[in-house]
């Protein structure tokens, strides 16, 4: 199966650069309730993707930071602690559901590394259920 089935494009997705502000990055994720987000380059190539934790362990080890002075933190200088695996379009769909496993959504990229959307771990299951379901109604 081909995975472009899955994907949720770009356009439709909430993501950041990497040259944005932590203060801006911080109040994109609640205001859409999001606990990671793809960061992107000014190139359109994925880069990472930055979550909560990331966050919360950059103010915690940065002396003197707190929430009114996150502006002045660039997003591309926030460590990031887990690398999210990313795919191609051509990926295997069982590639995608591995990952899925540990990842709330997979990144993918074309051929080039530019970001193009990402595939959720709900749309993985969903399908995976869909599938079970339909076995069990005609076996």
């Amino acid at each position: 199966m081909n995975i472009a089935f899955f994907l949720t494009p770009k356009s439709e997705l909430i993501y950041e650069m990497v040259d944005s502000t932590m203060r801006q990055v911080l109040e994109r994720m609640e205001h859409h309730g999001y606990s990671a987000i793809p960061l992107i380059d000014n190139d359109g190539k994925y880069v990472g993707t930055l979550t909560e934790g990331d966050l919360l362990w950059k103010i915690k080890n940065t002396p003197g930071l707190s929430f009114r002075n996150t502006n002045k933190v660039k997003v591309k200088d926030i460590e990031r602690r887990k690398k999210h695996e990313v795919v191609t379009i051509s990926a295997d769909i069982n590639n995608i559901i591995v990952l899925a496993r540990t990842q709330n959504f997979v990144p993918v990229v074309d051929d080039e590394g530019v970001f193009i959307g990402i595939i959720k771990r709900s749309d993985i299951i969903d399908y995976c259920y869909n599938l079970i379901t339909d076995e069990k109604k005609i076996g």
